[in-house]
């Protein structure tokens, strides 16, 4: 799908780099991505294509009027980024919690 130039800008300044989106389905790709997967836009090329980076690792484009998707507002978007970071936190707790009971076991 092509759209006009006025459609692309628009979309640009909706969409700048940056921008997080939420992927609610995309049903016309052969390796879809899962539904509920996050993203960040990296550019919008001139048909009006979202070219994005998955969290999952994938980077892929996402052509508005096809796939569904929503953006993430700033505020939820830091909320996950706060989480995600708490998770990360928690997870290096429990390995170094490990490590110190493996090493404690070790020297009795």
């Amino acid at each position: 799908m092509i759209y006009n130039e006025k459609k692309v800008e628009m979309l640009r300044q909706r969409y700048p780099e940056g921008t997080r989106i939420c992927l609610d389905s995309m049903d016309n790709d052969p390796r879809p991505i899962p539904p509920g997967t996050k993203g960040i836009v990296q550019f919008v090329d001139d048909a009006g294509t979202l070219h994005c980076k998955f969290d999952n690792g994938r980077m892929l484009g996402v052509i508005p009027d096809v796939d569904q998707f929503h953006k993430i507002d700033q505020e939820q978007a830091q909320n996950d980024t706060q989480t995600e970071e708490n998770i990360e936190c928690e997870e290096i707790t429990e390995t170094e919690d490990l490590e110190e009971n493996e090493e404690m076991n070790m020297s009795m």
